[in-house]
């Protein structure tokens, strides 16, 4: 069989190795494809792998050879799973190959608003400490988690790794989901969102992005938060309007940290760049080694299980 990797760079910029994929079959890997070399590098593929390459209706009309379809991430919106199935071709997924990694850079923005490290940092480089008559001196008000309310938006694999850890910092942690949630471990209470949204301190969003949840934060929902509040997105850009953002983190009225945005990379136009009150890192919280390698090793599997006749991670049927 031949394989293709579409956009390897992401997932291995050279950390990684191929090695275990390419005893699968004859493996072309490319860093990186635009759209219209797809049909032109994948036309004698039987599987092809893709992190954000797109795989249109048109494009897999194109490619009557193809029957596997991997898409090296959790999220398939990369690939028009309907058009793939009537053409007979399987898809898969990553599902939960690095909640831990998502959950750490949750804190690592919790932890950078409420600790000023970043800030502290730069003073310190600048002088200011050595010229200062006291042994120690802050910027900013430090706040301590203890105490504090967590909201968490979406309760799956990542969400309850959020939850966890929020217990673990003594704070009183808050979830939502599309049903209700019981028997939930000790400090971790289920609420309505609007509930969520006017009790809690920090809100993480968790929620996959559908019609549903496609900017669920918005002027009216981030009117609800309390003043002062920090919001946190490290799942899918467009569960925010982030025009409305931008005019709510301008207006002070609290704070932002996000690992996602609606286009990415984003555009120079896009507001929450230039917006107040807001750290933003490039997609990243997916991308610790540990994390990458379980991805890569799940993407093998879901390839050598198809080769056997068997499907892991499928789906489309």
């Amino acid at each position: 069989m031949k394989i293709v990797v579409l956009d390897g760079y992401t997932l291995n910029s050279g950390d990684l190795s191929w090695q275990a994929l390419e005893a699968l079959g004859q493996c072309d890997i490319y860093d990186h494809t635009t759209l219209d070399q797809v049909v032109n590098r994948c036309h004698e593929a039987d599987i092809v792998l893709t992190n954000k390459t797109l795989l249109s209706a048109e494009t897999l009309k194109q490619l009557p050879r193809l029957t596997y379809i991997g898409v090296l991430a959790t999220g398939t919106n990369v690939v028009d799973v309907e058009a793939a199935t009537e053409q007979g071709i399987s898809v898969t997924n990553i599902p939960a190959y690095g909640p831990d990694a998502v959950a750490q850079m949750v804190f690592a923005h919790i932890l950078h608003h409420h600790q000023q490290v970043a800030l502290h940092n730069q003073a310190v480089k600048a002088g200011e400490w050595a010229a200062n008559r006291d042994f120690c001196f802050t910027l900013s008000p430090l706040t301590s988690l203890k105490g504090l309310t967590l909201g968490v938006v979406g309760y799956g694999d990542i969400g309850q790794q959020v939850a966890t850890l929020g217990v673990a910092f003594g704070m009183k942690v808050l979830i939502t989901s599309a049903k209700p949630k019981t028997a939930l471990p000790k400090g971790v209470h289920w609420c309505e969102l609007e509930t969520l949204l006017t009790q809690a301190n920090i809100v993480s969003l968790h929620c996959p992005l559908n019609p549903l949840t496609k900017h669920m934060m918005n002027k009216s929902s981030l009117a609800l938060l309390p003043s002062g509040c920090l919001l946190i997105n490290t799942a899918r850009g467009d569960l925010i309007n982030e025009a409305d953002l931008a005019q709510w983190l301008n207006d002070h009225n609290g704070f932002a940290g996000v690992d996602v945005l609606s286009t990415e990379p984003p555009s120079a136009s896009n507001p929450l760049l230039s917006a107040a009150n807001i750290s933003i890192t490039p997609h990243i919280a997916w991308a610790t080694l540990q994390a990458r390698q379980n991805l890569l090793n799940i993407a093998i599997e879901n390839v050598r299980h198809f080769q056997q006749g068997k499907m892991l991670n499928r789906i489309n049927g």
